[in-house]
């Protein structure tokens, strides 16, 4: 064992280091209650103030997500607001963060949240005069290998993007930044000169101070114990020394948050789980370090080191995390828990790699803190779904620090103009349901999910754990027959289908941002669908009836959907959900089953949001009824031109484009099943037909397809397939390409709006306004020339666009097109903006005649940019043809 580790174990126990206290002194409000910032007595045998009656909100959780709520809500104009801490003001986790500000996050909407978190940070000392403990220090991040190298490219494409200055530099540049970093092993790194380093606990004070002034009351050692509900909305909350009336709830209850969301008689979800997290503090070296020494963050070696009081502050993600208190709530406040030398080890070992100089260096502490973590490493954001003004702000991912800013702001926004003004559905916590509520399975998932925060993630990674939670009936027939499988909302979907004889374990091993190794099997799926026919398992697509007694279900559909949904039964309409913004909560195919029924189907991923938006939107009228039937029904896409050969004789009905026309949905027998609804639609622009069948009937079903498919070439297909026919088709998906801030009139979906209807739906006016302004920007398909496939970075999604030189967009999403034989980036493209920075409306002009390239880790590439010609393609068509006529999209 090392030396520090020896000269360590004999220091005496320091119960917390200097860095992670307060500071200014600043002591408890008059009686508990802060009132003024210049209030600040403190007596902890003093009285409590009593506890408000009433409120307008109540915030749970006085560390620094609470704290920065408060703070933006008062900024914004917000009184009445309480914020409840059952122990000390910013004394869990808060007490105890490392004090990284970083932008270097795997998400844009990371990034921009960590930005403004930065800046925030550095004005609240002018703003509340206490200081905060804000360094500029920057961040260096290392690679050691060239696709840790790629990663970090493609990261500062991703960040010249939002503007936030960063370089890629070699590693003699590293060492010239930084005294102790060994660079033997380096191949570069990613500079970030405006990283930061701060005082936790400080910066939550200044956040308190700051709200205080505006009029927020906090007042501590007040617990939280359930929040009541009446008819869906929030009226109260109890707590240990009484009620507070409310409308709305934000839990912000950091590492309690799940226990404090199933405590209430209605249960709330908030799928997080504690792991122990350590970090080392050494005592000033013998040539103490600078405050504005860089931060490293050396994610090949799981470790992060920080200056801190002329030593160093290290820790890390091991690779086997311990998880904690998965029984539940068993302390009031968040103390330093044991030190684990043993555990701590490998990190210790990394550290003396990369820094071989702090082998003589004292240790001063080990500090093992808890930290929560979420399913997908993505903080949870946003109102619960069921529960009108219960809001949560929670499991950071050991981020906190470098969200907390941004995050409350978004919150804020959010509480008060009904949506943040960045795109947050990443982080929306309606991404997750009930089922990852599972302790067993947040146990498990967490302790995949703190390691991989520095894993390499290549493109189209999975998780690991927690799976197998959600499977079709035809889940064990398809893995025999060799379906790799991916994971969308804890449903199991196969990627693509490995033939007899490949090696099966390379396949699952190969990690890379090249040419990937299941490029052949995946070309022979696309291509058995264009002149075959292939079967992919799509069970996992969300779907609702929604039914009524007279018109009350058609009412709410042409309320909600910008499409006309008037239309004869058996007809199916594609159609946005929008927003009062115009953008798109939800894209969906709406099947008019009858008069008074409607089969709604959406992205997979949609199940919570989709419903939580259709709930909201509905009267109270019990002859009005939604039903998730999403478990109900396994769905079959039969992809190509000879499905309608495969159908016809499994059910001797003519499926021929003049008996069964596109768009159209009809129930009838396949085999010895019936009541199977056939659908005349793929979501790829190909022929074909979707099956949705009770489940009882599947395997009778897909067998009686395989079977009658042989003479036919039928074979097996996976989503991989799915997503290069519908992206060379220029199909834009909801979550992908699609969000709530982009209307139809971006991506060319006017032909799906009812303006030449006389009905009010939700997004009408904004659509008008920008009609007759003009949008800013257009959603284009770009085709990638002078690139090669077997040599070349290949694009997945979040490149920069470059029109002429000059940015002008990034890509949404973008996959190989086996028909073209090249690269297809779908996108949008803005031009540059106007007189005072207002928008500049884009004309065909501006996309046409532009010299397009991409940016693939720092690489550019030209590219033809094609227009959604939907006007001149769509004119002399009948009104609902739609999906099936886009083959020739790609060729105009």
């Amino acid at each position: 064992m090392c030396s520090c580790v020896r000269s360590s174990r004999a220091l005496s126990p320091v119960l917390l280091p200097r860095l992670l206290l307060p500071q200014t002194g600043y002591k408890l409000a008059c009686r508990g209650l802060w009132t003024s910032p210049h209030c600040m007595a403190v007596s902890g045998d003093s009285q409590l103030l009593p506890l408000p009656s009433q409120a307008r909100v109540v915030i749970c959780g006085g560390g620094i997500m609470g704290t920065s709520v408060a703070f933006h809500l008062a900024k914004l104009g917000w009184t009445d607001v309480v914020l409840l801490e059952q122990g000390r003001l910013g004394a869990g986790t808060t007490r105890l963060c490392a004090g990284i500000v970083s932008v270097a996050k795997p998400i844009s909407i990371e990034c921009q949240m960590a930005n403004y978190s930065n800046s925030l940070y550095l004005q609240l000392e002018e703003e509340t005069g206490i200081k905060t403990g804000y360094v500029k220090t920057g961040s260096l991040c290392l690679a050691q290998n060239q696709d840790r190298f790629l990663s970090l490219k493609r990261l500062a494409s991703r960040l010249k993007v939002m503007g936030i200055s960063c370089n890629i530099i070699k590693p003699k540049e590293v060492a010239k930044l930084h005294p102790l970093v060994n660079i033997h092993d380096l191949v570069g790194a990613l500079h970030l000169p405006a990283d930061a380093v701060v005082s936790p606990p400080d910066v939550n004070h200044a956040l308190a101070v700051a709200a205080a002034g505006r009029g927020v009351q906090i007042l501590e050692r007040t617990t939280v114990q359930q929040v009541l509900v009446e008819k869906g909305q929030v009226t109260a909350v109890e707590t240990d020394r009484g009620s507070i009336e409310c409308e709305y709830f934000v839990n912000c209850a950091g590492q309690w948050a799940y226990e404090l969301g199933q405590a209430s008689e209605t249960k709330v979800s908030v799928p997080l789980h504690g792991c122990e997290h350590f970090y080392l503090l050494t005592k000033p070296l013998q040539e103490p370090l600078p405050p504005s020494t860089p931060v490293v963050m050396d994610m090949d070696g799981r470790l992060y080191a920080r200056p801190w009081q002329g030593g160093l502050l290290s820790g890390g993600f091991e690779k086997n995390p311990k998880p904690i208190f998965t029984e539940g709530r068993n302390q009031l406040e968040i103390q330093n828990m044991q030190e684990d030398w043993d555990h701590f080890e490998p990190m210790l070992s990394a550290l003396l790699r990369r820094m071989p100089s702090l082998e003589s260096a004292e240790i001063h502490q080990l500090v093992n803190c808890p930290e929560s973590f979420t399913p997908d490493m993505r903080c949870l954001m946003g109102e619960t779904p069921g529960i009108s003004g219960y809001y949560v702000l929670a499991g950071m991912n050991s981020s906190g620090l470098s969200f907390a800013g941004g995050a409350g702001k978004y919150l804020a926004e959010w509480m008060t103009y009904g949506y943040p003004t960045a795109n947050v559905w990443p982080l929306d916590i309606k991404r997750f349901g009930n089922l990852q509520s599972s302790r067993t399975f947040l146990r498990h998932r967490v302790m995949e999910v703190m390691p991989l925060l520095y894993e390499l993630k290549v493109p189209r990674w999975d998780f690991q754990t927690g799976r197998q939670l959600r499977t079709s009936p035809l889940y064990d027939r398809l893995d025999t027959q060799g379906a790799r499988w991916m994971e969308k909302h804890g449903f199991e979907r196969p990627k693509y289908f490995v033939p007899p004889g490949k090696d099966l374990l390379s396949l699952d091993q190969s990690k890379t941002f090249y040419k990937p190794d299941w490029f052949d099997i995946v070309g022979e799926e696309v291509k058995c669908c264009k002149e075959a026919v292939c079967v992919i398992d799509m069970s996992s697509f969300t779907k609702f009836e929604l039914t009524s007694t007279k018109d009350q279900a058609l009412d709410l559909l042409q309320h909600l959907c910008a499409n006309d949904l008037d239309v004869p039964v058996g007809h199916i309409v594609h159609t946005g959900m929008l927003n009062e913004r115009g953008g798109y909560e939800n894209d969906c195919s709406v099947a008019r089953l009858s008069k008074n029924s409607f089969f709604i189907v959406s992205p997979t991923d949609q199940q919570v949001h989709c419903w939580s938006w259709i709930k909201k939107h509905m009267p109270n009228d019990p002859d009005l009824h939604l039903e998730d039937v999403s478990w109900k029904y396994t769905a079959l896409n039969l992809i190509g031109p000879r499905a309608m050969d495969v159908l016809a004789e499994l059910s001797y009905v003519s499926m021929t484009p003049d008996h069964f026309p596109s768009m159209f949905c009809k129930e009838m027998s396949v085999g010895y099943a019936n009541g199977i609804r056939v659908m005349s639609m793929t979501h790829t622009g190909e022929p074909g037909f979707m099956l949705y069948m009770p489940i009882e009937y599947a395997l009778h079903v897909y067998n009686e397809v395989m079977s009658v498919g042989q003479k036919y070439g039928i074979r097996n297909s996976g989503y991989y397939a799915l997503r290069s026919l519908r992206i060379e088709k220029f199909f834009a998906f909801w979550g992908q390409d699609l969000d709530a801030f982009t209307t139809p009139l971006e991506c060319g979906r006017e032909f799906r709006v009812k303006f030449d209807k006389d009905t009010d739906f939700l997004g009408r006016e904004a659509l008008l306004q920008q009609r007759q302004d003009g949008p800013s920007r257009r959603f284009v398909m770009l085709v990638l020339e002078d690139h090669d496939t077997e040599l070349d970075l290949w694009p997945w999604w979040g490149e920069p666009i470059y029109r002429n030189g000059q940015l002008a967009g990034t890509t949404t999403s973008s996959a190989y097109s086996y028909t073209l034989e090249r690269h297809v980036c779908l996108g949008f493209v803005s031009p540059p903006p106007g007189p005072e920075g207002l928008p500049t409306p884009i004309t065909p002009d501006f996309i046409n005649r532009g010299d397009y390239e991409v940016d693939i880790a720092g690489q550019r590439y030209p590219a033809k940019a094609k227009l959604y010609p939907f006007s001149s393609l769509f004119a002399q068509q009948k009104r609902r043809k739609e999906d099936m006529e886009l083959s020739n999209l790609q060729a105009k």
